[in-house]
């Protein structure tokens, strides 16, 4: 057999495997092995379950009965901290009296996947009604997993969103047929993240449930912020989550062909035990939760009391024919920006901005006082989306001169961040302070040999085991290969630090946390949420944290390069007009590079792109700076050069 033969018959093989589904029989006797598996038992005759005492309930206590219907009470605790989020969780979690409904687009197991997944089950063994609604795409990994869960109590259902090919996982094989066949519907995923407790408390925000969205990853992490909300609006939560639960897109593990027959064949297996990379901080966790005083002190002392609450959601009918019709949360946000007379601060890990928000963001700078706008997002050291950030570096020109953007670019490693990431055994020297000059001299030789040794798989590209591509969250492009998106190599190894917290400020009086990246995704794929909170005190405590973020020991500056001695509006003309071309935008100098805050006696504070004293005060860093420009420099210039027409997908 030739090789275009063996190609063939692979690829048939693949379809028709991809294709297969249980006949109806066959799915009925699935669910009713999974029916008869489930124990009816439950751990607790209490009326309440058992349930833990928590100082986070008690918000929504204290928020329904101070609330009336012209004037609802609710408490906002903004959580930026990876560790704070997981403890929230496990905390109200264990608070549950009746009802527990967890919706989001990855559900990992790791460490904090499985600890998570333990004390749902134990909440339902206890009895409350647990109810998970996972994206398929970035659903558990495991098919045994997935099917021990289809029979492990009656009190807990899983529901599987917009499976492809009816299926809970799926290969590269099968993600590629799906591409050829049905690209609109592989991309429209459910990007909503909550979890809602008892219909009184609810999370929102960036994190799904893998170690690094709560900085127990030993090599990149996200910065992230979730919000926790109690009161009135968690029953505004509890409808959407109901829409969802209920559309047809929304679909019963047991159903699922690959589950299906795993139950058909072997029954209903039993649901694996934990077992955490690192028992003793997953025990910690665990203990950290049930510890009131604490739970009160780190998180419930510092929730702001605020009125009206608003969440957006785009519901599962975005994904009707129709499309964008159901896109409420992205005209919800521009309708938001449209509103601002000072300032938008800006937070979003990747700057692609879809048709609308462009035409948007350059009406606003036309207008006679325009507002200031403040953008943090990652360079390209820190992103986990290199062809996301290629786009975004594309149109850098635009971005400061049509829009009148001031761009921060967050730095891989910052200095000053809500952040507990726990250093690994032999880890890399601290890196030199900021200022020093230092910051991006090669690593010294001993460094080297620690790098080659821990194998860094994001910071030395083509070392280490990878994380499936499937896991990832952002753009379908990262399932063309295992290795299409991973973060570029550093000059220099350690625990790298990406942006994921997606939010916004308009005039410090309104503050934004959600789901969406303000991108065509969000726009036209994704279902988005989000809450939107008109309060002083919460706006100016939202952008508090986004500033600091922004701040020179955490992010670069973008501003315009230096202009050559000659020809420097000739050069300006051709480089704009080749950033035009949706092609063959092979222009080898950018309009803007990224700077670093030189403090000194005449330059005490930093100071925006735009002030007179910038450039005194700032030194130019280069287009890349922190990366090791290789392979993935290259493959970012040729995106910048030939990926315009990728950004309605990313």
């Amino acid at each position: 057999m030739n090789l275009f033969a063996r190609v063939l018959a692979i690829v048939l093989a693949t379809t028709l495997s991809a294709c297969a589904t249980l006949s109806p029989a066959q799915r009925d006797r699935a669910a009713a092995i999974a029916e008869a598996a489930r124990p009816t038992q439950v751990d607790c005759d209490r009326h309440d379950a058992c349930a833990q005492p928590s100082p986070l309930r008690e918000l929504a206590a204290r928020a329904f009965v101070e609330s009336s219907e012209a004037a609802p009470r609710h408490y906002a605790l903004i959580l930026d901290r990876g560790r704070d989020a997981l403890l929230a969780r496990i905390n109200l979690l264990r608070s549950a009296t009746t009802a527990i409904d967890l919706q989001t687009y990855i559900f990992y197991e790791d460490d904090s996947g499985q600890l998570v997944l333990d004390e749902l089950l134990a909440a339902a063994r206890r009895g409350v009604r647990v109810r998970v609604l996972i994206d398929q795409l970035a659903a558990l990994e495991h098919v045994d997993t997935l099917a021990a869960l289809a029979g492990v109590h009656r009190n807990f259902e899983l529901r599987v969103y917009n499976p492809m090919f009816n299926r809970a996982r799926t290969s590269y094989p099968q993600y590629a047929l799906a591409a050829a066949c049905c690209w609109r519907k592989l991309n429209q995923r459910m990007h909503t993240k909550l979890l809602l407790v008892d219909g009184a408390v609810g999370v929102t925000g960036g994190r799904n449930y893998q170690d690094d969205y709560y900085d127990w990853d030993p090599e990149y992490n996200f910065r992230d912020r979730d919000l926790l909300v109690a009161g009135p609006a968690a029953r505004t939560m509890e409808a959407d989550f109901e829409q969802f639960w209920n559309d047809g897109r929304s679909v019963r593990v047991e159903h699922l062909t690959d589950v299906g027959r795993r139950l058909l064949d072997a029954g209903v297996p039993p649901v694996p035990a934990p077992h955490f990379a690192r028992p003793r901080r997953a025990q910690t966790m665990r203990e950290e939760a049930s510890d009131a005083a604490l739970v009160r002190q780190r998180l419930a002392d510092h929730a702001l009391p605020v009125g009206a609450v608003d969440y957006v959601t785009d519901g599962p009918s975005k994904h009707a024919d129709d499309g964008g019709s159901g896109a409420l949360a992205s005209r919800s946000l521009r309708g938001l920006i449209e509103s601002a007379h000072e300032e938008v601060l800006l937070q979003t890990p990747y700057l692609v901005l879809s048709k609308p928000a462009q035409q948007m963001f350059r009406d606003l700078h036309q207008r006679e006082r325009a507002p200031r706008v403040v953008v943090s997002t990652n360079s390209l050291a820190a992103t986990d989306a290199f062809i996301a950030y290629a786009l975004s570096y594309k149109y850098k020109r635009r971005y400061l001169r049509e829009f009148g953007f001031h761009i921060y670019e967050f730095k891989p490693f910052p200095r000053d961040v809500p952040m507990d990431i726990e250093k690994p055994a032999g880890e890399l020297p601290e890196p030199p302070p900021v200022g020093s000059g230092n910051e991006h001299a090669a690593p010294v030789a001993g460094a080297k040999r620690a790098g080659r040794a821990r194998r860094d798989r994001r910071s030395v590209y083509g070392n280490g085991t990878y994380r499936a591509p499937l896991s990832r969250e952002y753009g379908a492009l990262r399932y063309g290969s295992s290795g299409a998106n991973r973060p570029v190599p550093l000059r220099r190894g350690g625990v790298r630090v990406g942006l994921h917290a997606k939010s916004l400020v308009i005039d410090e009086r309104v503050g934004v946390i959600g789901t969406h990246n303000f991108d065509p995704r969000g726009d036209d794929y994704n279902t988005e949420s989000a809450v939107v909170i008109a309060d002083p005190d919460f706006a100016r405590a939202l952008a508090q944290s986004i500033r600091r973020d922004i701040a020179p020991a955490n992010s670069w500056v973008i501003a315009r390069r230096d202009k050559p001695p000659v020809f420097s509006g000739l050069e300006y003309s051709l480089s704009k007009a080749s950033e035009q071309l949706p092609l063959f935008d092979l222009w080898p100098v950018r309009y803007a590079t990224s700077y670093e805050f030189v403090p000194g006696p005449a330059c005490p504070q930093p100071l925006p792109p735009n002030a007179p004293g910038f450039r005194a005060c700032y030194r130019p860093v280069g287009d890349f700076p922190e990366v090791r420009l290789g392979l993935k420099g290259l493959t970012t210039r040729i995106f910048t050069a030939f990926g315009a027409g990728l950004a309605p997908i990313l």
